[in-house]
């Protein structure tokens, strides 16, 4: 399960980095950086990603996805299943896809005599309005599915 000052902390920054892990249904693994991702629960994660991309493609056909957060004092890797909620978010001007992981396990992923000392450093980079405004709407939709 997620820790609840985790989750909290997620949702307080809006977008969040992490590392995700995908397979396609080759066995061939894949692993991209996303900010999209929000927290529903302790069992249950949404993130959101290009519906073109290969996470997109790896979770529709085979649902194998492992999401690595880092925050402070942790590093914590959750394997889980993963199933599209949402073909493309409206008002989103390219194919954007909403996904929910149900996390089977979660794994502390630090080595010993280690910690995190933060998030990962991250910033808009070229048009940041246009960013802002795309990360509202893709985070509402994130929030707000049923």
């Amino acid at each position: 399960m997620l820790p609840r000052e985790l989750i909290d902390l997620m949702r307080d920054l809006g977008v969040f980095p992490v590392v995700v892990g995908t397979v396609d249904s080759g066995g061939n693994q894949h692993m991209t950086f996303i900010t999209w991702i929000y927290p529903i629960d302790e069992r249950t994660i949404r993130l959101a990603v290009s519906s073109k991309a290969k996470t997109a493609q790896n979770i529709r056909e085979t649902g194998k996805v492992a999401v690595q957060i880092f925050a402070p004092d942790k590093s914590l890797t959750c394997y889980g299943t993963g199933r599209e909620v949402i073909e493309k978010i409206e008002g989103v001007p390219f194919d954007v896809s909403v996904f929910e992981m149900e996390i089977d396990s979660v794994e502390n992923s630090l080595f010993p005599g280690s910690t995190i000392t933060g998030i990962i450093p991250f910033a808009h980079t070229g048009k940041v309005l246009k960013m802002v405004e795309l990360d509202e709407k893709v985070m509402e939709a994130l929030k707000n599915k049923t």
